[in-house]
């Protein structure tokens, strides 16, 4: 199983031929016709009856391959039209045989499914045989009636469900579920021209809430199944496009109602490495009329959901392009407008006095004072020698002492 960056398919074979002639079928088959000459190569060629015959092994990749191609009406459609590129170009799911892993192998399928990339499993050829030859056995499952038990990994346990006509006419939903969210695939056999029971139908579980589960519809309308598996790898790749491919999986079920008479069952053990613990019940939808029609339009409505998202894919495609220009145009004017105003911030912060400019200024000022200082200092001495205030002094003074012993009664 590989990884890169290009997903091929289910097992894709190193040199590729026509699907149609792989599988020996006209371009105008039906998709019973491809059907019925998928399941006689497949089980000529499956691994389990061929031990480690590498001619045998690389056969049953190419009948695998070419046969999910031509059974999945969109990739038939493409490789139609354009051939092989244009099932590159669009990616295709995988599909390994879990019955012919290796333990190292194993490990390495189950880490991919813990990892959400889902892989889709062929069915044991053991198992495919025995119900061929019609050896299987088969336990009663009355309609209106459930049956619990556990399955061992690459088992299937067979169960007959026989319903009347009026059951027919109303319809029949089998569903199987585990609350101990085991994998498992329902199966669908028909009846074989040899007398034993041949592969016609396939659905498997998916995680719903708290419980694993998968169910077959025979409502007399078209039914669809959903594949989760298709374009994963893509998906994965791209979340955006999980979204837009994620209504793609929804695949027609090539038999949508039931006649009278008993019909064959299966649960298969899809576990990797355990046991699948399971609840599988029949019932007839003639009391679940208002479920039935509520069902029937919701699948309309999903259809046309699905037309609309691949209109609005192309239109939503155009305006992430163009939003990543702008964004593009915007970060690329926010890093242009900072830089401008960097430059100008540098260019104000010019405006300024040097050190040394500085220095001589204040110089200069300190000289200035001092002289003024020593001008006001010459002024005040220049007051006492101006022969005013002076020689008041003197005079008052002389008079003063040179008054006569006696006399200060006459100054009084």
């Amino acid at each position: 199983m590989k990884t890169g960056s290009k997903s091929e398919g289910p097992s894709t074979p190193a040199l590729r031929r026509d699907p149609y002639e792989v599988l020996s079928v006209s371009r105008d088959s039906t998709d019973q016709e491809i059907k019925s000459a998928y399941r006689k190569l497949a089980l000529k060629y499956h691994p389990d009856k061929n031990g480690s015959n590498p001619e045998a092994s690389e056969l049953f990749k190419e009948v695998a391959y070419s046969y999910s191609i031509l059974s999945d009406p969109e990739k038939r459609r493409q490789y139609d039209s354009a051939g092989f590129e244009a099932l590159d170009a669009s990616g295709m799911d995988m599909e390994i045989d879990l019955s012919n892993l290796g333990t190292v192998n194993t490990m390495f399928a189950a880490l991919f499914s813990k990892l959400g990339v889902p892989i889709k499993t062929t069915i044991s050829a053991n198992v495919l045989e025995e119900a061929l030859n019609g050896t299987v056995t088969v336990r009663p499952l009355p309609i209106g009636t459930s049956v619990s038990g556990k399955v061992d990994k690459q088992c299937a346990h067979f169960f007959g469900v026989t319903i009347n006509e009026e059951q027919a006419q109303a319809g029949i939903v089998i569903r199987v579920t585990s609350t101990a969210q085991s994998k498992f695939k329902l199966l669908f056999f028909e009846q074989d021209v040899s007398g034993g029971y041949s592969l016609a139908l396939q659905e498997d579980s998916e995680k719903s809430g708290k419980v694993t589960s998968a169910g077959l519809y025979f409502l007399h309308f078209q039914v669809y199944r959903m594949d989760s598996t298709v374009n994963a790898l893509a998906m994965a790749k791209d979340p955006e496009a999980a979204f837009f491919k994620r209504l793609e999986g929804l695949q027609p079920c090539e038999v949508s109602e039931l006649k009278a008479g008993t019909h064959i069952f299966a649960v298969y053990g899809d576990n990797f490495f355990k046991t699948a613990a399971y609840t599988i019940e029949a019932l007839c939808t003639k009391n679940y009329e208002e479920t039935t029609e509520k069902l029937k339009d919701i699948e309309a409505q999903i259809l046309r959901k699905r037309n609309e998202l691949r209109q609005f894919e192309t239109e939503y495609r155009k305006a992430l392009a163009r939003f990543q220009e702008v964004t593009n145009r915007y970060n690329e004017e926010k890093q242009s407008v900072d830089e401008l105003l960097k430059q100008r911030d540098g260019i104000h912060a010019s405006f300024t006095i040097s050190k040394s400019a500085n220095h001589i200024g204040a110089s200069a000022m300190s000289n200035g004072s001092s002289s003024k200082s020593t001008g006001d200092d010459a002024k005040v001495e220049n007051l006492g020698e101006d022969g005013t205030s002076d020689e008041k002094d003197k005079s008052f003074k002389k008079r003063w002492f040179n008054i006569p012993r006696g006399s200060d009664k006459k100054l009084g």
